[in-house]
């Protein structure tokens, strides 16, 4: 893996990855009956993969996106009020989409899938895999991965009631832990949503106690793959920062795909790159200045439109935060959004900074940070 770029890097990629024109073999990537093409997705991400952010993802070569995960209390108490109704909103150019639902209890879980589906969600898919501290505390996300039986009852209800033409999957960690008893946990879980008739899992691969410390496990990933073969596709999750990342790994594991998560964030021409590589051409520039600040406004508007033009500025400070480490002066860039309040704040800071065009940097590694992707 490469080292982390500098503050003054323009380019973390050596040369050789930079110029290469060798094709990444890979297939195009379907769940069930829906078809989603090119095997780079976005992950769903607490707190971030909205609608906008999803928008944005797509509209640079996303081929899939999935909201960010919801509660089936949480789904089965929403109302159509200002503050809520956003968290079900699917704009028409996002499709393929999936909704991302976690819980506690089969029935309860089942009736939240419902309320996704009603939504229009293209995939529903279902989370063991949150290691938060208070998820797990509430015996949800990542806790069912130690009760394999309510776990596969969940799965079974949920593609009980989810009509046949609706896919259903589900997002998992490697385990509880790196004992041989939550080994066994998970491939009974696996094999129970063979079983229930899903159509894909992705697996991520740390451990639940692990959260994000330490190195992802992508042979386990291959362990997983062999153990399927055809009967579920997989795909895989965890230190997916640059454009070959996600590539590298299903080349090592031979997975279907892969879910980019942290290293989306700010960062949606991580999905036109890999294209690039993946079609043997060299990976392209990253994002110009001026580029940069075009896809901020554009994101900004659509955080306007999606909640308020009040609540945006609050809203999207943690997206500039993030899309100002693609800036080679990224320290004080940051510095100029961490107390956004407001548009005029945003667009002075536009205007301190990105007025002047000139080339932007590929994502140093040491500046993605924890945030929780569930």
């Amino acid at each position: 893996m490469n080292s982390p770029a500098s503050e003054s890097t323009v380019c973390s990629e050596t040369p050789a990855e930079a110029n290469s024109t060798v094709p990444y073999d890979w297939n195009e990537l379907s769940l069930g009956n829906v078809r989603i093409g090119f095997p780079v997705v976005q992950a769903a991400l607490s707190g971030y993969s909205d609608l906008p952010m999803r928008v944005i993802a797509r509209r640079h070569s996303a081929s899939y996106t999935i909201c960010e995960v919801m509660l089936d209390q949480f789904l089965l108490s929403l109302t159509k009020r200002e503050k809520t109704r956003h968290f079900l909103d699917i704009a028409d150019e996002e499709h393929p989409v999936g909704g991302q639902l976690m819980g506690a209890e089969p029935e309860q879980f089942s009736a939240g899938a419902l309320k996704l589906v009603e939504a229009g969600f293209d995939v529903i898919d279902v989370n063991f895999g949150c290691p938060v501290k208070k998820v797990l505390g509430r015996c949800r996300g990542g806790f069912h991965l130690s009760q394999p039986a309510v776990a596969i009852e969940i799965l079974r209800r949920t593609r009980d009631v989810v009509p046949d033409h609706i896919p259903v999957t589900v997002k998992m960690r490697r385990g509880m832990d790196d004992t041989s008893e939550s080994r066994e946990q998970f491939f009974e879980i696996l094999d129970g949503a063979i079983d229930a008739g899903l159509a894909g899992v992705t697996v991520h691969g740390r451990t639940v106690v692990q959260r994000y410390v330490g190195p992802s496990r992508w042979a386990f990933l291959k362990e997983v793959k062999q153990h399927v073969g055809d009967r579920l596709k997989v795909l895989g999750s965890g230190d997916l920062f640059a454009a070959k990342d996600g590539l590298e790994m299903m080349r090592q594991t031979g997975i279907d795909g892969v879910t980019i998560a942290r290293g989306a964030i700010g960062n949606p021409w991580i999905f036109q790159q890999s294209r690039a590589l993946a079609a043997g051409e060299p990976l392209p520039a990253p994002p110009t200045i001026a580029e940069q600040a075009a896809v901020m406004r554009e994101h900004f508007a659509l955080c306007e439109e999606t909640y308020t033009l009040q609540r945006a500025p609050l809203l999207m400070r943690k997206f500039c935060i993030k899309y100002s480490q693609s800036h080679p002066n990224y320290r004080d860039v940051r510095m100029a959004f961490i107390r956004l309040r407001s548009r005029e704040e945003f667009e002075a800071a536009l205007e301190q900074h990105y007025s002047t065009d000139g080339p932007g940097q590929y994502v140093p590694r040491e500046l993605h940070g924890s945030q929780e992707e569930c």
